[in-house]
């Protein structure tokens, strides 16, 4: 099935063939759907704390910056926007060249709020010899948006996301999603030498766009915030690639006969956080940022997340101490209590172990890297999100599923599925280390069970992808895991370009 030139370019992409035979295998026997325990609730694997809970976690996280603990955020950055202007793209493809949508409608009538709209005006006066105010009174809105989408105006149709215009402040400057997550890390991942270490993942074609951008920020906002930014970029790496089949399940091949392979998804991104070197590690998607002005709530339940982990990695690094020194039957016992209570990790058959199997239970268990994510009260449809679920030794935990990973033919878990009352925004922070500071290998804790399969067009023809167990759920799926409810305020993605408009990312 495979020829001397696939070898090559397997090879060189650092990929094996057991891998590739995997992978055509996985297309064939698909993914298993997750046996659901119950949906994730308060009291029932979501945290939901006081204002007292809150001010001790705070001074927990304000404790371990100031003890030489080393801290980073990680905000995976890559790919296009493309996605944000879909209703644009759309309208400047359609017949019609006057908004009529609601969507459209709305864009063109908030048009001198968005954070871009003083360097749109600009290109439009470069590309057509008029404003926009002066092109809206033409009925000339198609030219508008191909001056901000396509690659002879502003080419916000390919850039990322982290370098567009999203905000402007009150003081009148305009800032990058990046510059807002540079701000964000001095407020809440600075250590105790005032260093704050972010690190971003990008595409390789959109790496020097970065570079520049944060070469023309970092020296601004280290004045600012009186740190020093130690800012790192990496790529997802071609060895995480998955091969792409056609229908039938054969590998897809281009008109020269090349085999193809794409990213697959965000859970290869795995990799990159397992080559980071910090003790605990923030990760937040690069357009869930506000404004300095509307960002109190999201620094202050950064720092509740970060001492929450930090109390809870105290606590299992002294039970992983005692086990290995010997623990009592009563000290098992309180280990137990704590896996139950407060890890929310049950099985059904730790009654009847003795102490050396209940030992090597918990041991198996505490040895393990730990996150925390908050968690947002689901105010709409519910869907993927936090559950308590079976894993392979009888046991069930807290878990992020998606929708697909949940069988839709099975009536009980769409149910369940249906009652869920919170989400997951993507909001949570690591610790991958263990007691004796030894990073933890994070693909030792992957559960490859947990991928998905999609299907996606190429040249016009349907082909299949393979997408890896996603970072927040298959790739995380055998750490401990606490889920903490945070407020909706500290949840604003930036979907769409006219989520921009909201008042939370406006200064107006």
């Amino acid at each position: 099935m495979l020829n001397d030139n696939d070898l090559k370019t397997i090879a060189e992409k650092g990929i094996t063939t057991e891998q590739i035979e995997q992978q055509l295998k996985r297309f064939t026997t698909g993914f298993p759907f997750l046996k659901i325990h119950s949906v994730a609730t308060i009291g029932n694997g979501i945290k939901r704390l006081s204002q007292n809970d809150e001010a001790r976690y705070i001074k927990c996280w304000q404790k371990f910056q100031s003890s030489g603990g080393t801290i980073e955020k990680m905000v995976p950055a890559s790919g296009a926007a493309s996605r944000m202007f879909k209703d644009l793209f759309s309208f400047i493809n359609a017949d019609n060249p006057l908004p009529s949508t609601e969507y459209e409608l709305k864009f063109f009538s908030g048009i001198k709020e968005f954070a871009f709209y003083h360097l749109l005006n600009k290109t439009c006066l470069k590309l057509y010899e008029k404003d926009i105010d002066e092109l809206i009174a033409d009925n000339r809105h198609v030219d508008i948006v191909k001056a901000l989408l396509n690659k002879n105006g502003l080419n916000y149709g390919a850039l990322p996301k982290g370098i567009l215009k999203f905000h402007r402040t009150i003081s009148g400057a305009v800032h990058t999603p990046v510059e807002e997550h540079l701000e964000e890390g001095a407020q809440y991942a600075c250590d105790s030498d005032h260093h704050v270490n972010l690190h971003f993942t990008v595409s390789p074609e959109h790496k020097r766009e970065f570079e520049k951008l944060l070469d023309r920020t970092i020296p601004h906002f280290e004045q600012i915030w009186g740190v020093k930014y130690m800012v790192t970029l990496s790529e997802q790496k071609s060895s995480t690639d998955t091969i792409a089949v056609n229908v039938d399940n054969s590998p897809y091949r281009d008109d020269n006969g090349n085999l193809l392979f794409r990213p697959a998804g965000h859970g290869a991104l795995i990799e990159n956080l397992n080559d980071r070197d910090a003790d605990v590690i923030f990760i937040k998607n690069i357009d869930n940022v506000v404004p300095s002005h509307q960002r109190h709530s999201t620094t202050r339940y950064k720092k509740v997340l970060g001492g929450i982990l930090i109390d809870t990695q105290n606590v299992i690094k002294s039970h992983l101490n005692k086990l290995k020194d010997g623990a009592t039957h009563q000290e098992l016992l309180i280990m137990l209590k704590f896996l139950e209570d407060c890890l929310f990790t049950i099985h059904p058959g730790t009654r009847e172990m003795n102490d050396k199997e209940l030992t090597e239970y918990l041991k198996n268990k505490f040895h393990r890297p730990i996150r925390v994510c908050g968690m947002v009260r689901n105010e709409g449809e519910p869907g993927g999100g936090p559950y308590l679920a079976y894993n392979n030794d009888g046991s069930y935990s807290p878990q992020i599923l998606e929708s697909a990973q949940i069988d839709s033919d099975n009536s009980e878990a769409v149910a369940l599925m249906k009652s869920g009352t919170h989400f997951n925004p993507v909001d949570l922070v690591c610790y991958i280390k263990d007691e004796e500071g030894k990073k933890y290998y994070l693909p030792q804790f992957v559960d490859y069970n947990t991928g998905l399969i999609s299907e996606k067009s190429k040249d016009g023809v349907v082909i299949k992808a393979l997408e890896l167990p996603g970072l927040w759920n298959g790739s995380m799926s055998d750490w401990n895991t606490i889920f903490v409810e945070v407020p909706a305020s500290t949840f604003n993605p930036v979907k769409t370009v006219n989520d921009l408009l909201r008042p939370i990312h406006n200064t107006k």
